[in-house]
């Protein structure tokens, strides 16, 4: 009786070895042309460098040139494919430019990680329409667009991954920041309804939802102690998130071990958007 689990125990570690060099791979991006949105620093820096590791050639936008091109210059020095390609999402010219570019360098689009976003805090009654409308247009309007270009290059070849970064804001509400809250459910939306039209055509639509970072854009809350602590203690983690735990998120969503994940919102925030 006991010279049996010997033997299946040696017949299985092979396998097992196999099995789990299998699962890995699915993880690959390798050969895969990524692009990432507000890719400069913070999150959308983290994102692009996790798809780099993971084998993708990264586009890194923004707005200046001078940040993309330090950032790649990393991610190239630590092995990576990347490259800068800055342009104003928010303007309709600039991305069908930058889209042109890309399918005439690449030929392909298999990722896009719309991460660009911009947040002014304060009550609806004191935005201007003008306010409100070019937060809009910025954290949801673009997304559109975004999607609809990348698509387009991923429709021919009936494959792809279209990742919204939205935001907890958009389920868990506080006072004082109506306008961002909308646009970031209006991209949870719009992630759901894209899964649905585009699913067909082999082409996936998620989002992942972040919750408190130690980024740039939080320097200000960072710096006051009262207001990081008071935001640690509404996770059941006790802490901020760093930006390079958004990364494994980013790579799975993107990567073929999601194949079927299809209108799915992924929340990475500590626990927050489920903690008394």
């Amino acid at each position: 009786m006991s010279a049996t689990p010997a033997r299946m125990s040696g017949a299985s570690a092979p396998d097992s070895a196999h099995s789990a060099a299998f699962s890995l791979q699915r993880f690959s991006l390798a050969g895969r042309i990524a692009l990432v949105t507000g890719a400069g620093r913070g999150l959308g820096l983290a994102m692009a460098r996790a798809l780099a590791g993971a084998g993708a050639h990264v586009l890194l936008n923004g707005r200046n040139r001078e940040p993309l091109d330090a950032a790649a210059a990393g991610l190239r020095a630590a092995g990576g494919q990347a490259q800068a390609l800055p342009f104003d999402v928010s303007d309709p010219d600039a991305l069908a430019a930058a889209f042109a570019r890309i399918e005439a360098d690449h030929g392909r689009l298999d990722i896009l990680i719309n991460n660009v976003g911009v947040r002014n805090r304060k009550p609806l009654q004191e935005f201007t329409v003008q306010e409100i409308r070019a937060l809009i247009d910025t954290d949801l309007v673009a997304g559109l667009m975004l999607a609809r270009a990348a698509a387009a290059l991923m429709l021919p070849r009936r494959s792809g991954r279209l990742i919204a970064v939205t935001s907890i804001a958009g389920h868990v509400a506080r006072a004082d920041d109506a306008v961002y809250t909308s646009a970031k459910l209006g991209l949870t939306g719009m992630v759901r309804a894209l899964a649905a039209e585009y699913g067909p055509q082999g082409i996936t639509s998620n989002a992942i939802a972040p919750g408190g970072f130690a980024t740039e854009a939080n320097q200000a809350m960072l710096a006051d102690p009262a207001a990081r602590a008071h935001f640690a203690t509404r996770t059941p983690l006790g802490r901020w998130g760093e930006p390079d735990e958004i990364a494994g998120a980013a790579v799975f969503l993107a990567s073929p071990a999601a194949s079927y994940v299809n209108g799915h919102v992924l929340v990475v925030d500590g626990g927050m958007s489920i903690a008394m």
